[in-house]
């Protein structure tokens, strides 16, 4: 009896051994999971309460409040890039959609404002700083080398291997990638999105889970590294840079605008100024050579003859 005891527990063990080990969330591997019933797995976002949907890619913000929170694990915990006040890592307020706060502040008491991309888009100021919108990153472009090989890829195949990364891996519906370009060994990928339902990912968190797979530190549970194929061959990715166009201009590029304008209109003046002073010199001083010139002139023809 003790015999068939032992093989009962040892396969109940199994069985919930399995079912913890499933109890994982295949797109955010820094939500926490946890076994609250038979059958059912709940994962929520590190740092928070807010349960996370791991069947699609979180989003960008609560992305970035859970780098920036230390995890209750048996390992050391450092932010990434020991970043604490840039425009890169930060740890933002975000709404209960996911989406960013319009105005992000620091510690120190420094805010600024961003786009739903998270990225800054006013030069930064005090508490006192107002952002009226949250506007919205409609275009992201990703610029992208890859490792030279002796032969070049097709640009077809290398167009058809990234649309199905993008739509498999990150889940972005192929109406928003709006044109990839190869020029060995660059390539150019632009995402167009100008409204986004409810129900799809958005193209911000598409690019920064795809900058996390390029810099190895992949946000998905396998933390598998990042391969793409192109017809059997790889096409090893070395460096990546992403750029944000909003629906309206950032304002701290109109100052930066205004203050060139500025400059340029003083040197304007000031050359115009020295250039309309040397000329007045110029003429003053010929005009006095030409008066002494015809006083001698008149002295001459006055002065009495010996004879």
């Amino acid at each position: 009896m003790e015999p068939l005891f032992g093989v009962v527990l040892g396969l109940i063990l199994a069985v919930a051994s399995a079912a913890h080990d499933s109890c994982t969330c295949a797109t955010n591997k820094w939500a926490m999971c946890a076994q609250d019933g038979p059958g059912n797995c709940t994962c929520r976002l590190a740092g928070s309460d807010r349960p996370v949907d791991c069947s699609t890619l979180t989003s960008k913000c609560f992305l970035m409040k859970a780098e920036m929170t230390p995890l209750k694990e048996k390992r050391l915990w450092r932010p990434p890039h020991g970043m604490s006040d840039s425009d890169g890592i930060y740890n933002p307020d975000c709404e209960d959609s996911g989406a960013f706060k319009a105005r992000q502040c620091n510690q120190s008491s420094t805010c600024w404002c961003v786009n739903t991309a998270g990225v800054r888009r006013t030069e930064k100021g005090g508490r006192s700083l107002s952002c009226r919108e949250l506007v919205r990153t409609r275009w992201i472009y990703l610029e992208l080398t890859h490792k030279r090989s002796s032969d070049a890829f097709d640009a077809p195949d290398v167009a058809k291997a990234l649309r199905q990364l993008l739509e498999s891996r990150y889940k972005l519906h192929p109406k928003y990638i709006a044109a990839i370009k190869y020029d060995p060994p660059l390539i150019q990928i632009r995402l167009d999105q100008s409204k986004k339902p409810r129900w799809d990912v958005d193209i911000a968190d598409v690019a920064y889970y795809f900058e996390k797979d390029v810099n190895n530190d992949s946000v998905f549970h396998s933390n598998s590294k990042l391969t793409v194929s192109v017809n059997g061959d790889a096409l090893a990715i070395e460096k990546l840079w992403i750029y944000y166009v909003d629906e309206k201009p950032p304002e701290f590029c109109m100052r930066q605008l205004a203050a060139g304008i500025s400059a340029v209109v003083t040197v304007v003046v000031l050359t115009a100024g020295v250039g309309i002073a040397v000329l007045l010199l110029l003429r003053w001083l010929r005009t006095r050579t030409y008066n002494k010139f015809e006083c001698k002139e008149m002295r001459e023809i006055k002065a009495p003859s010996l004879e």
